[in-house]
Protein backbone atom coordinates (compact mmCIF):
# COMPACT_ATOMS: atom_id res chain seq x y z
CA UNK A 1 0.00 0.00 0.00
CA UNK A 2 1.22 3.31 -0.62
CA UNK A 3 1.23 6.46 1.53
CA UNK A 4 0.01 9.39 0.32
CA UNK A 5 0.38 12.68 2.43
CA UNK A 6 -2.05 15.36 1.64
CA UNK A 7 -1.43 19.17 2.61
CA UNK A 8 -4.38 21.08 2.62
CA UNK A 9 -6.14 23.66 4.92
CA UNK A 10 -9.65 23.14 3.20
CA UNK A 11 -11.03 20.76 5.21
CA UNK A 12 -14.22 19.64 2.57
CA UNK A 13 -10.75 19.08 0.10
CA UNK A 14 -8.58 18.00 2.29
CA UNK A 15 -11.35 15.08 3.20
CA UNK A 16 -12.66 14.70 -0.20
CA UNK A 17 -9.34 14.18 -1.79
CA UNK A 18 -8.14 11.53 1.40
CA UNK A 19 -11.45 9.73 0.71
CA UNK A 20 -11.21 9.26 -2.76
CA UNK A 21 -7.45 8.16 -2.56
CA UNK A 22 -8.32 5.71 0.21
CA UNK A 23 -10.83 4.08 -1.75
CA UNK A 24 -7.85 3.62 -4.89
CA UNK A 25 -5.70 1.35 -2.33
CA UNK A 26 -3.89 4.51 -0.51
CA UNK A 27 -2.61 4.69 3.43
CA UNK A 28 -3.66 8.84 4.10
CA UNK A 29 -2.29 11.32 6.27
CA UNK A 30 -3.78 14.59 6.54
CA UNK A 31 -2.18 17.74 7.59
CA UNK A 32 -4.18 21.12 7.97
CA UNK A 33 -0.51 23.72 7.46
CA UNK A 34 2.73 23.40 6.55
CA UNK A 35 4.55 22.95 10.23
CA UNK A 36 2.23 19.49 10.72
CA UNK A 37 3.31 18.93 6.74
CA UNK A 38 6.73 18.60 7.51
CA UNK A 39 6.33 16.91 10.87
CA UNK A 40 4.38 13.85 8.89
CA UNK A 41 7.11 13.90 6.18
CA UNK A 42 9.32 12.87 8.76
CA UNK A 43 7.36 10.73 10.35
CA UNK A 44 5.09 8.78 7.77
CA UNK A 45 7.87 8.92 5.08
CA UNK A 46 5.23 9.20 2.25
CA UNK A 47 5.51 8.41 -1.49
CA UNK A 48 3.83 11.59 -2.98
CA UNK A 49 2.48 14.41 -1.47
CA UNK A 50 -0.09 16.74 -2.56
CA UNK A 51 0.42 20.04 -1.47
CA UNK A 52 -1.83 23.16 -1.57
CA UNK A 53 -0.08 26.64 -2.28
CA UNK A 54 -2.59 28.48 0.27
CA UNK A 55 -1.52 27.43 3.49
CA UNK A 56 -2.52 29.48 6.90
CA UNK A 57 1.14 29.37 7.98
CA UNK A 58 3.76 28.92 5.46
CA UNK A 59 2.93 29.83 1.77
CA UNK A 60 3.32 26.36 -0.46
CA UNK A 61 5.79 27.18 -2.35
CA UNK A 62 8.44 28.25 0.97
CA UNK A 63 7.37 24.88 1.90
CA UNK A 64 7.94 22.92 -1.19
CA UNK A 65 11.52 24.17 -0.94
CA UNK A 66 12.11 22.85 2.71
CA UNK A 67 10.72 19.46 1.70
CA UNK A 68 12.74 19.26 -1.00
CA UNK A 69 15.74 19.80 1.17
CA UNK A 70 14.58 16.71 3.69
CA UNK A 71 13.07 14.41 0.89
CA UNK A 72 13.30 13.39 -3.01
CA UNK A 73 9.94 12.55 -2.59
CA UNK A 74 7.63 13.64 -5.44
CA UNK A 75 5.28 16.55 -4.75
CA UNK A 76 2.38 17.25 -6.62
CA UNK A 77 0.50 20.71 -6.23
CA UNK A 78 -2.88 21.17 -5.97
CA UNK A 79 -4.31 24.96 -6.21
CA UNK A 80 -6.69 27.49 -7.08
CA UNK A 81 -3.70 29.44 -8.28
CA UNK A 82 -3.62 29.24 -12.21
CA UNK A 83 -1.14 31.92 -13.00
CA UNK A 84 1.69 30.93 -15.07
CA UNK A 85 4.30 32.70 -12.41
CA UNK A 86 2.82 30.62 -9.78
CA UNK A 87 3.24 27.16 -11.78
CA UNK A 88 6.70 28.33 -13.18
CA UNK A 89 7.59 28.95 -9.51
CA UNK A 90 6.55 26.16 -7.93
CA UNK A 91 8.33 24.00 -10.51
CA UNK A 92 11.37 26.25 -9.67
CA UNK A 93 11.00 25.34 -6.03
CA UNK A 94 10.88 21.48 -6.56
CA UNK A 95 7.01 20.36 -7.33
CA UNK A 96 6.74 17.18 -9.95
CA UNK A 97 4.37 18.39 -10.83
CA UNK A 98 0.82 20.62 -10.72
CA UNK A 99 -3.11 20.21 -11.15
CA UNK A 100 -5.53 23.19 -10.95
CA UNK A 101 -8.58 23.36 -8.91
CA UNK A 102 -10.83 22.24 -10.01
CA UNK A 103 -10.17 18.98 -11.45
CA UNK A 104 -11.43 15.16 -12.13
CA UNK A 105 -10.28 12.82 -9.79
CA UNK A 106 -9.49 10.26 -12.18
CA UNK A 107 -6.80 12.57 -14.19
CA UNK A 108 -5.33 13.00 -9.78
CA UNK A 109 -5.44 9.35 -9.40
CA UNK A 110 -3.27 8.75 -12.73
CA UNK A 111 -0.70 11.23 -12.31
CA UNK A 112 -0.01 9.74 -8.74
CA UNK A 113 0.37 6.68 -10.17
CA UNK A 114 2.82 8.27 -12.65
CA UNK A 115 4.59 9.79 -9.99
CA UNK A 116 5.09 6.83 -7.79
CA UNK A 117 6.34 4.84 -10.64
CA UNK A 118 8.95 7.40 -11.89
CA UNK A 119 10.04 7.21 -8.42
CA UNK A 120 10.34 3.80 -7.97
CA UNK A 121 12.42 3.07 -11.45
CA UNK A 122 14.68 5.74 -10.61
CA UNK A 123 15.12 4.18 -6.85
CA UNK A 124 15.33 0.74 -8.50
CA UNK A 125 18.09 2.09 -11.01
CA UNK A 126 19.96 3.88 -7.86
CA UNK A 127 20.30 0.14 -6.77
CA UNK A 128 20.69 -1.32 -9.42
CA UNK A 129 24.36 -2.41 -11.36
CA UNK A 130 26.10 0.46 -13.06
CA UNK A 131 27.13 0.02 -16.63
CA UNK A 132 30.41 -2.14 -17.06
CA UNK A 133 33.82 -0.21 -18.18
CA UNK A 134 34.55 -0.36 -21.80
CA UNK A 135 31.15 -1.85 -22.46
CA UNK A 136 28.69 -0.30 -25.31
CA UNK A 137 29.13 3.61 -24.63
CA UNK A 138 30.92 3.77 -22.18
CA UNK A 139 33.13 6.55 -23.13
CA UNK A 140 29.70 8.61 -23.15
CA UNK A 141 29.23 10.31 -19.71
CA UNK A 142 25.71 11.17 -20.65
CA UNK A 143 23.11 8.39 -21.57
CA UNK A 144 19.95 7.13 -21.43
CA UNK A 145 17.76 3.86 -19.93
CA UNK A 146 14.34 4.52 -22.07
CA UNK A 147 12.95 1.32 -20.59
CA UNK A 148 13.52 2.22 -17.41
CA UNK A 149 13.05 5.59 -17.55
CA UNK A 150 16.66 6.64 -15.98
CA UNK A 151 19.05 9.18 -16.89
CA UNK A 152 22.81 8.21 -16.29
CA UNK A 153 25.09 11.13 -16.17
CA UNK A 154 28.63 10.56 -15.33
CA UNK A 155 28.31 7.11 -13.72
CA UNK A 156 25.49 7.86 -11.46
CA UNK A 157 21.49 7.92 -11.83
CA UNK A 158 19.94 11.43 -11.86
CA UNK A 159 16.54 11.63 -10.96
CA UNK A 160 14.54 13.84 -13.65
CA UNK A 161 10.74 14.70 -13.74
CA UNK A 162 8.46 13.04 -16.97
CA UNK A 163 8.85 16.25 -18.52
CA UNK A 164 12.45 16.36 -18.23
CA UNK A 165 13.42 12.61 -19.68
CA UNK A 166 11.47 13.17 -22.39
CA UNK A 167 13.57 15.91 -23.50
CA UNK A 168 16.37 14.45 -23.21
CA UNK A 169 15.29 11.50 -24.86
CA UNK A 170 14.70 14.14 -27.69
CA UNK A 171 18.37 15.75 -27.37
CA UNK A 172 20.30 12.15 -27.02
CA UNK A 173 18.35 11.02 -30.32
CA UNK A 174 19.04 13.59 -32.37
CA UNK A 175 22.61 15.36 -31.16
CA UNK A 176 23.06 18.74 -32.89
CA UNK A 177 19.65 19.29 -33.79
CA UNK A 178 18.19 22.68 -32.79
CA UNK A 179 14.71 22.81 -31.51
CA UNK A 180 12.33 25.28 -31.08
CA UNK A 181 10.58 25.15 -27.61
CA UNK A 182 7.24 24.53 -29.57
CA UNK A 183 9.10 21.50 -30.46
CA UNK A 184 10.06 20.67 -27.25
CA UNK A 185 5.98 21.21 -26.13
CA UNK A 186 4.83 19.12 -28.81
CA UNK A 187 7.48 16.21 -27.83
CA UNK A 188 6.68 16.18 -23.82
CA UNK A 189 2.47 17.02 -23.97
CA UNK A 190 0.96 14.10 -22.65
CA UNK A 191 3.35 13.89 -20.12
CA UNK A 192 2.96 17.70 -18.70
CA UNK A 193 -0.47 19.45 -19.00
CA UNK A 194 1.23 22.44 -18.05
CA UNK A 195 3.03 23.34 -20.89
CA UNK A 196 4.43 27.08 -22.29
CA UNK A 197 7.36 28.69 -23.43
CA UNK A 198 8.15 29.60 -20.16
CA UNK A 199 7.89 25.84 -18.50
CA UNK A 200 10.28 24.72 -21.48
CA UNK A 201 12.92 27.49 -20.09
CA UNK A 202 12.68 26.15 -16.51
CA UNK A 203 12.90 22.72 -17.62
CA UNK A 204 16.05 23.48 -19.57
CA UNK A 205 17.51 25.38 -16.61
CA UNK A 206 16.90 22.50 -14.06
CA UNK A 207 18.26 19.55 -17.04
CA UNK A 208 21.85 21.89 -17.01
CA UNK A 209 21.98 21.55 -12.80
CA UNK A 210 21.72 18.16 -13.55
CA UNK A 211 24.03 17.35 -16.03
CA UNK A 212 26.51 19.82 -16.90
CA UNK A 213 29.90 20.15 -14.88
CA UNK A 214 29.33 24.34 -15.16
CA UNK A 215 25.05 25.10 -15.83
CA UNK A 216 26.13 29.09 -16.14
CA UNK A 217 28.36 27.87 -18.79
CA UNK A 218 26.52 24.65 -20.75
CA UNK A 219 28.51 22.46 -22.73
CA UNK A 220 26.04 19.86 -23.43
CA UNK A 221 22.37 21.65 -23.75
CA UNK A 222 23.38 25.25 -25.76
CA UNK A 223 20.95 28.29 -26.27
CA UNK A 224 20.51 29.18 -29.56
CA UNK A 225 19.40 32.55 -29.88
CA UNK A 226 16.29 33.53 -31.40
CA UNK A 227 15.89 30.07 -32.12
CA UNK A 228 15.47 27.43 -29.09
CA UNK A 229 18.25 24.80 -27.59
CA UNK A 230 20.42 22.22 -29.53
CA UNK A 231 22.09 19.00 -27.25
CA UNK A 232 25.66 19.01 -28.47
CA UNK A 233 27.48 15.68 -27.95
CA UNK A 234 30.83 14.56 -26.14
CA UNK A 235 33.01 14.76 -28.98
CA UNK A 236 31.78 18.41 -29.66
CA UNK A 237 31.79 19.47 -26.30
CA UNK A 238 34.92 20.88 -24.42
CA UNK A 239 35.87 19.21 -21.12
Amino acid sequence: MYKLLVIEDDKMMSEMLSMYMSGEGYEIKQAENGEQGLKLLASFDPDVVLLDLMLPDWDGTELCIRMRRQSSVPIMIVSMKSEVSERVQALRAGADDYLCKPFSMHELSARVEALIRRSRLMQAGAAGERPEEGGPDAEKEIKLDAERRLLLVRGGFVETTFSEFEIMKLFLSHPGKVFTREDLINAIRGFDSFVTDRAIDVHIVNLRRKIEKNPKEPHYIRTVWGVGYKYVTEVEAPH
